[in-house]
């Protein structure tokens, strides 16, 4: 089966892989919540983001320029349950992607070569649409924890070293949010393609060698 006649399941993998790297890169940045408050030492407004694996504050100094200083969790008990839940579920949600890629390569070369039983009705793209829709499912429940925290005001006991208060005067959502939910639509596209790629091998010619 040549290549060509595959273009909804190669579609589907850029799909994937265009949701496994905003996956990624939402994963690693800070700006899941965006913090304004008031710096009780330099008694000035202040900014800082929190993400899933670190918090970020920018301090202005005497030249009225803004220094960004980033502190990494650790496992000291401080961060909330929901910030260490998110962790996991991006994590998973990131090798599933990975997984859902490497499966889709080889659904692709299966079918090319020929080597997918003949005579058959079957979908070979089916493990990769699975993984892509779990992946899908998790990144949505990350989101919906952080919006959950974000609406319902939800503190945060950083160590004293972070300099961050328990509750900001007001927050809102960032663009690490906003990445996640498109990385989760693109793999919720993914995964219905896949899953929807019936093949009748029967009916098409096996690649010439």
């Amino acid at each position: 089966m040549p290549l060509k006649k595959c273009h909804g399941q190669m579609g589907g993998f850029a799909l994937t892989t265009v949701a496994w790297l905003l996956c990624c890169i939402s994963t690693g940045l800070p700006q899941w919540q965006v913090w304004h408050y008031e710096d009780p030492v330099v008694l000035k407004p202040t900014v800082a983001l929190v993400g899933m694996w670190r918090a970020c504050v920018f301090h202005t100094d005497r030249n009225s320029s803004n220094t960004r200083v980033c502190y990494q969790y650790n496992y000291d008990g401080s961060i909330p349950l929901y910030i260490r839940g998110n962790q996991h579920l991006l994590l998973v949600s990131s090798f599933l992607g990975l997984f859902g890629k490497i499966t889709t390569i080889i659904a692709l070369s299966n079918v090319h070569m020929g080597r997918v039983r003949r005579n058959a009705t079957c979908n070979p793209f089916r493990l990769s649409g699975i993984l892509n829709i779990i992946a899908s499912s998790f990144l949505y429940l990350a989101v919906l924890f952080n919006y959950i925290a974000i609406m319902s005001k939800w503190g945060i006991a950083f160590p004293p070293s972070f300099n961050l208060p328990f509750q900001p005067d007001t927050r809102k959502m960032g663009s690490a949010m906003a990445l996640a939910i498109i990385a989760a639509v693109l793999f919720q596209l993914s995964g219905t393609i896949c899953l929807s790629s019936n093949l009748d091998i029967g009916k098409m010619p096996r690649s010439k060698m």
